[in-house]
């Protein structure tokens, strides 16, 4: 496909509010992508992070998944093994992207066979920066081709990117491309999840369903600390791809690794 920078979207951040009730509190743990990236991770950090993912707190479901580096998903896939709770893996070049597609693909694939099931991809933002949009098309489609049917979520590092027509050009490339879900950030960049940025990504991926019929998604990931911030992005999933959708773990993600920690101190005083 040509691809080409569109109009620049006037960007709405919903009104609308998702109330701070125990019951939405809890809703969200069911999905949080429960996170360690640091260069420190080791297997006994991963299994008690697959712990708490498991038994998060009395009364709380478990987390969507736990997402780590490639080199600790066997750590992780056997904590996890005979649950509900999959691995994420950042795989294909995390967190610059700068890898060969090939390899990219080659990751992606290592960490499916040893037990991610699920895969988070981060675009070449070089790539896309310079206009090859079909280099950056090619890469996340070998990619889904490497790992078949498991699940793809696309970072697209819209903090990197220069403004809302490029989020939604990478964004519409990336699920053209076969992502189930976009992504905002890697979490390692100076700016991480934004309410503009996720209407964008929410927008792209209502189109994309509208297109194809089949459901796709959106992960706020970067910076997101709070209840309060968490239960934005879920206002602004509900009003750009439907209420269900806002609770619908396949379709809404939230990338943290301090957020629950949050959502029980504020269940706690709730009390």
């Amino acid at each position: 496909m040509i691809w080409q920078l569109p109009d620049e979207p006037v960007v709405a951040v919903p009104t609308a509010s998702v109330e701070a009730s125990p019951a939405n509190l809890r809703g969200l743990v069911s999905l949080i992508d429960l996170t360690t990236l640091e260069s420190t991770d080791t297997p006994d950090k991963v299994r008690a992070l697959c712990a708490r993912a498991l038994e998060p707190g009395p009364g709380l479901p478990s987390c969507a998944a736990v997402c780590v580096y490639p080199a600790m998903v066997p750590a992780a896939a056997a904590a996890l093994r005979g649950t509900a709770v999959p691995v994420a893996a950042v795989a294909g070049g995390f967190p610059s992207g700068q890898l060969p597609a090939e390899l990219k693909a080659a990751e992606a694939a290592w960490a499916v066979e040893h037990g991610a099931g699920e895969i988070d991809l981060v675009i070449n933002r070089g790539l896309f920066l310079t206009g090859d949009y079909a280099a950056v098309e090619d890469e996340v489609a070998g990619v889904r081709r490497a790992i078949g049917a498991t699940p793809l979520k696309v970072i697209l590092e819209t903090g990197e990117l220069p403004g809302p027509a490029h989020w939604r050009l990478a964004a519409d490339i990336a699920l053209a491309a076969g992502a189930d879900v976009v992504k905002t950030s890697t979490g390692k960049c100076a700016v991480g999840a934004t309410p503009e940025a996720a209407g964008v990504l929410c927008e792209a991926a209502a189109a994309a369903t509208a297109t194809t019929g089949t459901p796709r998604g959106f992960k706020a990931a970067g910076g997101v600390r709070t209840p309060a911030q968490a239960l934005a992005y879920q206002a602004i999933v509900a009003t750009r791809l439907g209420r269900e959708a806002a609770t619908d773990p396949h379709r809404f993600r939230i990338g943290a690794s301090s957020l629950l920690d949050g959502i029980v101190a504020a269940l706690a005083a709730a009390r």
